[in-house]
């Protein structure tokens, strides 16, 4: 019999939570699991739970929320053996989405818990700050910022910071250094540091990026023309955004180092943080066991 922690945030995204314990207790496989179900008081109080499962035994613990809540509990998993698993209630969902884990909390019981594989996947770290998904500076940083000040969630909202902030957005310059040696100075709209393939609501930032390949993705991307737009925005929604080559350079390293001109916000995992001028990122290969639907597709 294995043992299943849920953390749950009540607070975040815009989903209602309160039927989730019914729904564990009516699908949740009892023959193969036991499990209890805690929630989150405060900020950081997700990765305390997670830390607390694992001395204590638990073999799986499940983050219940969005993005945020998803990056909490991860951080106590990382290097572990205890198995994670993502039960969505966020906003944009980019993680689940590449992972093409089902956005309906039921399926996630009784097809990815019930059902499902275990699989290995790359971790990052912002300075000591670890990410699953994306990171980002920049234009992207600013975006992550004004989403989380707005009380309101979704699509729409997202939509409305981007178009709010892009006119009035001066591009900084950046420094960026590769672990293979090369260096490029640069001022473009944001960087994206990509381990997954998307932002969320399937816009996708880098169509090839993979969990496994022990490689960070560095997308490059360039403030475009006005009448470029359009184009780049379908683009960026049906997963082609790399043939936009005027627009957007990706790199791939295992590590790589960026020097602005004054510290700034940071996008990690959709949370913005304050962070120095001068910062590195880097994999951690295979680092988080995690339960999918199916090892394949998914990179």
């Amino acid at each position: 019999m294995k043992k299943i922690r849920f953390i749950v945030n009540p607070i975040s995204g815009h989903h209602n939570k309160e039927k989730f314990p019914d729904l564990v207790e009516k699908y949740i496989d009892k023959s193969q699991f036991e499990y209890e179900i805690v929630l989150t008081e405060r900020g950081g109080h997700a990765t305390e739970l997670a830390r607390e499962a694992v001395g204590k035994g638990f073999d799986i613990v499940a983050a219940v929320g969005g993005d945020g809540t998803i990056n909490e509990t991860a951080q106590a998993l990382i290097g572990t053996d205890t198995t994670f698993v993502i039960v969505p209630f966020g906003s944009g969902n980019g993680l689940a989405r590449h992972l093409h884990l089902p956005l309906d909390a039921k399926k996630i019981i009784t097809e990815v818990i019930n059902k499902g594989e275990t699989i290995r996947i790359d971790t990052c770290r912002l300075n000591e700050k670890p990410f699953l998904s994306i990171a980002g500076a920049g234009f992207d940083a600013a975006i992550s910022d004004g989403f989380a000040k707005d009380p309101r969630r979704g699509f729409s909202t997202y939509f409305r910071v981007i178009v709010d902030k892009y006119f009035k957005y001066e591009p900084d310059t950046m420094l960026i250094r590769l672990d293979d040696g090369e260096a490029m100075e640069c001022a473009p709209l944001f960087i994206t540091f990509a381990n997954s393939n998307q932002f969320g609501y399937n816009a996708k930032i880098s169509p090839k990026a993979s969990l496994t390949d022990g490689l960070i993705d560095i997308c490059i991307f360039n403030k475009p023309k006005i009448i470029s737009l359009p184009r780049l925005g379908t683009l960026l929604m049906t997963g082609h955004i790399d043939l936009a080559k005027k627009t957007l350079k990706i790199l791939k390293a295992k590590k790589v180092s960026v020097s602005r001109k004054e510290d700034a916000v940071v996008n990690i995992d959709g949370e913005p943080i304050m962070t120095d001028k001068d910062f590195t990122i880097e994999v951690i290969p295979s680092s988080l066991k995690l339960m999918v639907r199916y090892s394949q597709p998914y990179r």
